[in-house]
């Protein structure tokens, strides 16, 4: 049995690798060749593209990169037909992988699409695409199954949100040991800066989450860094905060609130427990376009589960050093820390319970196995 995978973000190696181990017990002489990361290496895939040459944040970076973008294109189709695989399986990355899909369904390939588009954010028009180019679709946020089943009468099976069990196969965060390594007394609060993985965004972000410091100096900033950029990269932009790099979740273990940027690591901290404020800036162009297409009331998953406002967002223009310390300042407060962590239990509970990993390999495995 061979399976194809994509991914293309950090976030998509992550439940990659996951869902890859749960296929395995299913199929123990699986083969899997695919596009992700690390975490899917680990797990037995064999890697033939790396997310991190992959991930383009924004309109008019992807347009500046469009040459690369059409070049992987082609080889993807090219790596596709010579591998042969008995099923496709997407992950995210909706901008690459639903060109994919589209071009596989034509050539009678079965597309699984496992962490879907966003197309309730925009372009809805995007689900007759869904519909026409893919076989099974599995949603992963509770509402989702409302918003293409009853809405477009399109079949989709929830399966609950992969980052719980994620999380629950993490052995406990080592915080103390984080502290040892930055030189910080444990009786000294910690605030995370998680200022997102592709560089487009740490180079719009990091500065301003670093400009925090001298305005809480009873707390240390602490940068959570991702491996795959070189350490002197977030020490040009953050020059005088320590450092810790593909430690993220022992940092958010030590942390008394965070800022975080827009996307899964919202959700992260927030199953963390932890208080935080979201933030986001990209170039005045792409956000400009982002404005007059995308039609949304929050940006981040936290807010877009529960429906209303629970973590503060800091976007664009208002993503300043003078706005961040007025939400941060709240969620250090005993009445906005408190307030936030009975909004966390409820965001808990509408993620339903885990097993999202095996439950969406059982319904691969069973529908290949149909064919």
């Amino acid at each position: 049995m061979k399976y194809y995978v994509i991914a293309g973000e950090a976030s998509g190696d992550l439940h990659g690798s996951n869902l890859i181990k749960a296929l395995k017990k299913l199929t123990p002489d699986l083969h899997i060749r695919a596009w992700g990361g690390d975490k899917m290496q680990a797990v037995g895939a064999e890697v033939v593209k790396h997310y991190k040459d992959l991930a383009f944040m924004g309109f008019l970076e992807v347009a500046l990169n469009l040459r690369i973008i059409l070049r992987n294109l082609r080889f993807c189709k090219k790596d596709i037909l010579n591998f042969q695989p008995d099923a496709l399986i997407l992950i995210d990355y909706p901008g690459f992988n639903m060109r994919i899909a589209r071009w596989a369904k034509q050539r009678g390939i079965p597309v699984h699409y496992y962490i879907m588009p966003q197309v309730w954010a925009w372009k809805e028009s995007r689900v007759k695409d869904l519909a026409r180019d893919t076989d099974f679709r599995y949603a992963i946020l509770p509402f989702e199954l409302d918003f293409f089943g009853k809405k477009h009468n399109l079949n989709v099976d929830f399966v609950g949100h992969p980052l719980l069990d994620a999380l629950q196969s993490k052995q406990d965060p080592d915080s103390i040991n984080i502290r040892k390594q930055i030189g910080i007394a444990n009786d000294k609060p910690i605030i995370a800066l998680l200022p997102g993985s592709r560089k487009q965004e740490i180079k719009k972000l990091l500065p301003v989450m670093q400009s925090l410091q001298s305005r809480f100096p009873s707390h240390v900033l602490v940068v959570a860094a991702t491996p795959h950029h070189p350490i002197d990269f977030y020490k040009k932009l953050a020059p005088n905060l320590p450092i810790v790099v593909g430690q993220t979740y022992a940092l958010l273990s030590a942390a008394q609130a965070a800022l975080v940027t827009s996307g899964t690591a919202t959700l992260e901290t927030a199953l963390f427990k932890i208080p935080q404020v979201v933030c986001y800036k990209t170039s005045g162009l792409s956000f400009a376009i982002a404005k007059r297409v995308v039609k949304l009331a929050y940006i981040s998953l936290v807010n877009l589960i529960m429906d209303q406002k629970v973590v503060a967002e800091q976007i664009q223009n208002e993503c300043t050093p003078e706005h961040l310390e007025t939400a941060l300042a709240h969620i250090l407060s005993d009445e906005g820390r408190l307030q936030m962590l009975v909004d966390y239990k409820t965001l808990h509970q509408k993620l339903g319970g885990g097993g999202a990993s095996q439950t969406t390999a059982e319904l691969i495995y069973n529908r290949t196995h149909e064919n």
